[in-house]
């Protein structure tokens, strides 16, 4: 859990984009989408570090750990605040060193992790050793 070598180990910000919608109405639907129907849920990322309605603690503890700056989204915000990246698929994890959000997990590999261990090791592999 470090920075990023190609930086000099800086990392300004963790972008964490959310395939949900906002909203309190938006959270009680996906609360019981996940419930109901865990399998067609559109969101690895919110399936994976969330219970049916608050953060799981491993994952929380994780990211107390990280020592990076840390920013969350869901889809229609993010869009507004990064127009440019509108149609990135989500959802997705960005890294920005102050030039701007890029990639760091991409859609298509968040949703081919099978659980938070597999998400938490995928980071420390992109980020780097502490």
């Amino acid at each position: 859990m470090g920075g990023d070598p190609g930086t000099g180990g800086r990392v300004s910000a963790l972008i964490f984009v959310y395939n949900a919608d906002d909203g309190l109405a938006a959270a009680l639907l996906d609360a019981v989408h996940k419930t109901v129907a865990p399998a067609s849920y559109p969101c690895s990322l919110c399936a994976i570090t969330y219970g049916p309605v608050s953060m799981k603690r491993a994952w929380k503890a994780y990211l107390a750990a990280l020592p990076h700056e840390k920013r969350f989204f869901h889809r229609q915000s993010f869009a507004r605040a990064h127009p440019d990246l509108r149609n990135l698929a989500l959802p997705a994890i960005l890294i920005d060193h102050g030039d701007g959000p890029a990639p760091l997990l991409s859609a298509a590999e968040m949703n081919a992790l099978p659980d938070l261990g597999a998400l938490i090791a995928a980071l420390d592999a992109r980020l780097g050793p502490a």
